[in-house]
């Protein structure tokens, strides 16, 4: 049987993992659209993300800038790096970071200047240019980290707790408990009193998440819905 649609879905989802901007809340319709029209979620997960957009849209876009830049850019246990859950600082990482990229090339998707491999906006955004069946199983690859995810932003009370559940479900719900429980363990400390120290002795340097641009790209592959798909959504 033929795998559900999701690519517009997941081309939300990475818009929505964008630092806050005036684009992102003008087009917070088209956005919506994009989730309700494909019906890739249960009624649940998409309530939770049109609540997302609603924050997003209404809020002063200084405050909405500075609520993710606390979530994201200054916690490392809600890092949008898939590799700092998986690898932190190890040596692995920057051979994972190589291989990610080689596969990435091989499906004909080519990173913009200045993105990393394992920004997960960029690897959902990778995940929207498969078919569904092949999308669905590189996001059950991470599924432990969306799930880790979505626990912390919940209990920070964070709207963005339905992005991870949403991937968490786009995954198939397939989850390797025994790397999801080294996760809740290992969870980083995001005291503030360490955090700076943390930030200045870590050997890779991070882009904010907000240098990914903005949605502009994969807003307009949203609204290219009607061209002919395969690589249309590929760079």
């Amino acid at each position: 049987m033929k795998a559900p649609e999701m690519r517009f879905t997941l081309r939300a989802i990475a818009a929505l993992l964008a630092y806050p901007s005036e684009e992102l809340r003008v087009n917070a319709p088209t956005l919506r659209s994009a989730l309700t029209d494909e019906k890739a979620l249960r009624p649940r997960s998409l309530a939770s993300l049109h609540a997302l957009i609603d924050r997003i849209a209404t809020s002063d876009l200084i405050d909405a800038q500075s609520d993710y830049s606390e979530l994201f850019d200054r916690s490392r246990s809600l890092s949008l790096h898939l590799f700092e859950h998986v690898h932190g600082d190890n040596k692995e990482r920057g051979q994972a970071m190589i291989d990610l990229s080689e596969h990435y090339m091989e499906a004909g998707f080519f990173l913009d200047s200045g993105e990393l491999p394992d920004f997960i906006p960029v690897f959902v955004e990778f995940a929207s240019c498969l078919d569904a069946r092949e999308a669905r199983e590189w996001l059950s690859q991470p599924a432990h980290v969306f799930a880790a995810l979505a626990e912390r932003h919940a209990k920070r009370e964070s709207a963005y707790a339905a992005i991870f559940s949403a991937l968490l479900e786009l995954s198939g719900g397939r989850l390797d408990e025994e790397a999801h429980e080294e996760l809740r363990r290992n969870e980083p400390d995001d005291d503030v009193r360490h955090l700076d120290k943390q930030w200045e002795e870590a050997p890779v340097t991070f882009g904010g998440a907000h240098e990914m641009g903005g949605p502009t790209g994969v807003i307009a592959k949203i609204r290219a819905a009607n061209r002919a798909p395969g690589k249309e959504g590929r760079r």
